[in-house]
């Protein structure tokens, strides 16, 4: 059964969207008007994007520039959160490197047809966990390298080049980017049913390829966000992507 488009439902997402707020303004988290704002942004966009689909995946050109365009508020949306200088359009490069060869490969073996109703959801979740795990690992890369920023001068004094100084101080941190989508996949039919699973169930499918479709999406989010958070980590060691000033 899937969710009715109704006025009911607009009331209910209405009312968990302002306890939402409610919730961090009383905790004084900080993040209040951001959560309005976001569900808000959310509504809007998935209305034109739910508009949008039936539009270009009957035209591949249409549809490349849909790809481009989630690759590009990717980009940006990573690269602002990570860094206010210019460095933030590096964010590119670790996004890429997670999503283009794993989409690449899914196309050459033909277990996703080129086809948009099958490439933009897929390729949108494999973006989304890109864009997660490069600013996970990006901002605690940066935070680290601040806040350890007499570690990172001794590592200088004691002959290490810049790349290894800052590679030691933010390393450990970084890798933290990874243990979302880790305890995600490790607690999957225990824990949580996510999204592909429970979508495929209402459509109609049956359990077990339900179960292939969600072990598929994890361990390509999996390959995607260790790529993108190796990538961010390497770009701020040696530099590309830091705040100003730089830490050294």
């Amino acid at each position: 059964m899937l969710l009715p488009v109704n006025p009911t439902l607009g009331i209910v997402l209405a009312v968990l969207l302002l306890a939402a707020v409610a919730a961090a303004a009383l905790a004084h988290l900080g993040h209040a008007r951001a959560i309005a704002l976001a569900g808000l942004r959310a509504a809007a966009q998935l209305a034109a994007v739910s508009y949008l689909i039936g539009w270009v995946v009957h035209a591949l050109p249409w549809l490349l520039s849909f790809l481009v365009l989630m690759f590009t508020v990717a980009v940006r949306t990573a690269g602002r959160r990570i860094t206010a200088n210019r460095t933030w359009w590096w964010a590119a490069a670790p996004i890429a490197a997670g999503v283009l060869p794993v989409v690449g490969v899914l196309l050459l073996t033909g277990l996703v047809p080129p086809r948009g109703l099958t490439l933009i959801p897929i390729t949108g979740i494999l973006i989304g966990g890109a864009l997660t795990a490069t600013v996970l690992g990006g901002r605690r890369a940066l935070d680290e390298l601040e806040l350890r920023r007499g570690e990172f001068e001794a590592g200088l004094a004691l002959g290490l080049p810049d790349r290894e100084a800052r590679m030691e101080v933010a390393r450990p941190a970084a890798s933290d980017a990874l243990l979302p989508g880790l305890d995600q996949t490790r607690t999957v039919g225990l824990v949580t049913l996510p999204g592909a699973f429970v979508g495929m169930l209402l459509g109609g499918a049956s359990p077990v390829q339900a179960g292939a479709v969600q072990l598929f999406v994890l361990v390509a989010l999996l390959a995607v966000q260790a790529v993108s958070c190796a990538v961010v980590l390497e770009l701020i060691a040696r530099g590309r992507i830091h705040r100003t000033p730089t830490p050294r």
